[in-house]
């Protein structure tokens, strides 16, 4: 069931917020977009909407208020400002000496503040798979190719360790490749962790001396602990699988139900190309 009446779209970079704003456009749901300048994708401006600036939270509020948005959703990519260099109005000057405080303990921090000032204005925040559902991610595999015994060890440790690391609000992937753990993804985000796997040394990766190169190994995507789900879930999509594929990886594993998959459709039959598995994991699988 539908719990509001109009719903803002924040929009930073990415397809996200334009996926977003196509379902609510073909499901007739009323919308309105804030387009996040020099974050969102131009495409965005088809469909209507207002230019703010990242540190405009006054305007942001006032003109969603005008346009009788009573929910919003945060999407998109946003990568951590320059502080120093924002221009503020008089809403995101006052919210400034929160927000930097929050930086200090990561960027999760910074979007609990916003959440609660969102909140304390009366709007209701939904994450992106409450406007398209059919991005959340499924429990199980998607397409031809399922996990070895061996990748499930791989992702278990993955997923320990980014478990462990939640405290420090570091970032939402992992990749482990026979147990020995290649990369942990911080500030960088997957693309570039995944080339920096890519550019390693066959030692490194995990690679015996006369072993022919095969793809093993996993990367696993899910929230850090703690973290506030309706923003930021881990998404993968085309760019993943062939960032995976370049690192000579097995394949993927998102949490289900916690991780968000972009273009399913084109992902999957891509992942079947290069024999690559996807894999919706739950802790239970990790109980044996």
């Amino acid at each position: 069931m539908q719990r509001w009446t109009r719903l803002g779209i924040i929009a930073g970079g990415g397809q996200l917020p334009v996926k977003l704003a196509q379902t609510c456009r073909a499901a007739g749901k009323p919308y309105y977009i804030i387009r996040l300048k020099s974050y969102a994708d131009d495409t965005l401006s088809d469909f209507g909407g207002e230019e703010c600036g990242i540190a405009e939270l006054g305007k942001i509020i006032r003109v969603l208020k005008k346009e009788e948005c009573d929910a919003i959703v945060m999407a998109g990519l946003v990568p951590r400002p320059n502080f120093s260099a924002l221009k503020p109005d008089w809403r995101g000057a006052a919210l400034l000496p929160k927000a930097l405080s929050a930086a200090r303990k990561g960027d999760g921090a910074i979007l609990n503040v916003l959440v609660d000032t969102f909140e304390t204005e009366g709007f209701l925040v939904i994450g992106a798979e409450e406007v398209a559902e059919d991005l959340l991610a499924p429990v199980g595999h998607l397409g031809k190719v399922e996990p070895t015994q061996d990748d499930f060890l791989d992702m278990r440790k993955a997923a320990d360790v980014i478990r462990a690391l939640g405290p420090f609000d570091i970032g939402q992937g992992a990749v482990v490749r026979n147990g020995f753990v290649l990369a942990i993804e911080a500030a960088e985000g997957t693309d570039q962790m995944l080339r920096r796997c890519s550019d390693l040394p066959a030692d490194m990766k995990g690679f015996e001396p006369d072993e022919k190169q095969a793809r093993k190994g996993v990367l696993l995507k899910r929230p850090k602990p703690g973290q506030e789900l309706r923003v930021d879930l881990p998404t993968i999509g085309v760019e993943t699988v062939n960032g995976a594929a370049a690192a000579d990886l097995a394949g993927i594993a998102v949490e289900a139900d916690a991780a968000l998959v972009m273009d399913r459709e084109a992902l999957t039959k891509l992942a079947d190309e290069y024999g690559l598995f996807i894999y919706g994991f739950q802790d239970s699988d990790f109980k044996n």
